[in-house]
């Protein structure tokens, strides 16, 4: 029996890799924080060892394992987070890589992310061998997410036996934090969403996501990077879909972009002062004017990455939080 080390397993994505991992019969050993929250781990069948992605011991924890799994990385909009973005994403990628190198892990399986791509100009699709410079990737964490995918690349030109995924953005169970998209599911339940910005972006199934991390693992060509995602929508496109699914009323009223920046801007630069925490980031709302639409056919075509309907992916989210807010 296989077993896999995997970084990041109490976040969105990484419980919905363990889960699939223990549905095909991998072992699992998961390495959380002292901090980190465990409910999406919770009876679940596996090891957890508690430590920290720059831990200089991380070899002797991954010692009994074949292959890996780095999805762990840190999120955040917020500029006074800049520091721990560049301290886990880039350093941390980097201590975890070499680490697998000394405890002779046979293949890792690395989680970037279209962040680290960029965006096509005027909302053009884009694929795996389109690069944004990175003065072009808007804020800390497309920037962090573009070093640390710098780092696996330099572990691979030394021999290290890696793939790269990229997953776009993911809808479904176990968005526990929540991500920004699952924010927006949050407020739409709510009730609390009466406008939208004029945006777009690649969705997939999160279940798609964790089954594209274990095709990579079988099938990805070492080196190589695959973006994991299936449908451009516009954000209205994705709020109608929700209307439908929930029979509530979507917001039919756009805001012009200036709007929410100068909300941001006062919320995150000049309220913080005063102790107000804020609720808009500036980065946020500057990668809302772009579109971010991506292709992912080279996916599709060279590991058989599942393209599972949007709305199916939806409902789950739905339930998933409807039922978390109702315990």
């Amino acid at each position: 029996m296989v077993k896999a080390f995997v970084t990041g397993g109490t976040g969105f994505v990484g419980a919905n890799v363990v889960r699939s991992l223990l549905a095909h019969g991998y072992e699992v050993k998961a390495l959380v924080r002292k901090e980190s929250r465990l409910d999406n781990l919770q009876n679940l069948d596996l090891e957890i060892v508690e430590s920290e992605l720059n831990d200089p011991n991380l070899a002797n924890l991954m010692g009994d394992c074949q292959v890996l799994f780095h999805v762990a990385a840190s999120y955040s909009l917020w500029q006074k987070d800049r520091d721990l973005l560049y301290q886990n994403n880039v350093l941390g990628t980097r201590n975890v890589l070499e680490s697998a190198r000394k405890a002779k892990i046979e293949r890792t399986v690395y989680t970037s992310s279209v962040a680290a791509i960029g965006v096509g100009k005027n909302g053009n699709i884009v694929n795996e061998s389109y690069q944004s410079p990175i003065d072009m990737l808007v804020g800390d964490y497309k920037k962090s997410k573009f070093l640390a995918e710098q780092e696996a690349r330099k572990a691979v030109s030394l021999g290290q036996d890696i793939v790269i995924v990229n997953p776009s953005t993911p809808i479904g169970a176990f968005d526990l934090k929540p991500t920004p998209t699952g924010e927006i599911m949050v407020r739409f339940l709510s009730g609390k969403m009466p406008v939208y910005v004029d945006t777009g972006l690649n969705f997939i199934a999160v279940n798609d996501v964790a089954a594209g991390h274990l095709l990579a693992l079988e099938k990805g060509k070492m080196g190589d990077r695959y973006i994991l995602g299936h449908q451009n929508l516009s954000l209205k496109e994705l709020l109608d879909l929700l209307a439908e699914i929930t029979g509530l009323k979507a917001p039919n009223l756009t805001v012009p972009v200036w709007l929410p920046l100068g909300v941001a801007w006062l919320d995150e630069i000049v309220l913080t002062k005063f102790g107000k925490k804020p609720s808009v980031a500036i980065d946020g709302v500057k990668m809302s004017q772009q579109k971010m639409y991506y292709d992912a056919s080279k996916a599709v075509r060279e590991l058989g990455l599942p393209q599972s309907s949007i709305k199916d992916a939806l409902i789950a989210a739905v339930n998933w939080f409807e039922n978390i807010n109702s315990r």
